[in-house]
């Protein structure tokens, strides 16, 4: 079984595959935005959460060798 998870709850976007307790991708974008002001700003960030969190997940996949068709569980934070 292969499970897509989705970590967008502060100031870093990230996504990993795993199957079988076996880590195939994980993809990490920072957010350096939030160093200028000794801290995460959570107005700003969830106004661009959609847009960072598409291509860290599409590079995800892209490592783990595999699509969307392939993924059969979704994971994803909830805040």
């Amino acid at each position: 079984m292969k499970i897509l998870g989705i970590e967008t709850s502060c100031d870093e976007t990230s996504a990993s595959v795993i199957e079988e307790n076996q880590v195939l991708s994980n993809v990490i974008s920072s957010q350096m935005v939030h160093l200028q002001f000794g801290g995460v700003v959570r107005n700003w960030h969830r106004g661009r959460i959609c847009g960072r969190s598409f291509p860290v997940v599409e590079s995800a996949l892209e490592q783990a060798n595999c699509t969307f068709a392939d993924i059969d569980a979704i994971a994803v934070t909830c805040t």
